[in-house]
């Protein structure tokens, strides 16, 4: 059965609230025992003697969001997962806020565990998401992912 692609892309920062209420919603799926969870964090990196302040993420979202799809439909044609979830910010994201949001939920940790892995490393590897490093000074570097 092929699934539609969904639009991953949220404005802004993903709120703590956010991220509780979608790990909430899984109580009434009693045949998950795990689930875990990556949150990818805007770090204050200093660079060439200045630090990061925020970073500002921009994509072709049509094929990013293609590419989320892609990865999702591997993963869950490699993996015994029960259920996954991607959220990844769009536009201005300042230190300390979160920008990447992935939930894999499995009757087995081990299954969660390895699952999450490989869905965070493809993503890395593979979207095309854009992020602009900004200053304090107002000048700016695009971040390069490592």
């Amino acid at each position: 059965m092929e699934t539609k692609v969904k639009n991953v892309f949220v404005d802004g920062a993903i709120s703590p609230e956010f991220i509780a209420q979608s790990i909430a919603k899984h109580q009434s799926k009693t045949q998950i025992g795990a689930h875990d969870i990556f949150l990818g964090q805007v770090r204050a990196d200093e660079i060439d003697g200045k630090i990061v302040s925020a970073i500002d993420y921009s994509a072709y979202e049509d094929m990013a969001n293609q590419k989320f799809h892609e990865i999702r439909e591997r993963t869950f044609s490699k993996f015994e997962i029960t259920c996954m979830h991607i959220y990844h910010s769009k536009g201005k994201v300042n230190t300390g806020e979160i920008c990447l949001f992935v939930f894999v939920s499995s009757p087995h940790r081990r299954v969660a565990f390895e699952a999450l892995e490989y869905v965070v490393e493809e993503i890395k590897a593979q979207v095309p998401v854009f992020g602009k490093e900004l200053f304090g000074d107002d000048s700016y570097q695009w971040k390069v992912n490592t």
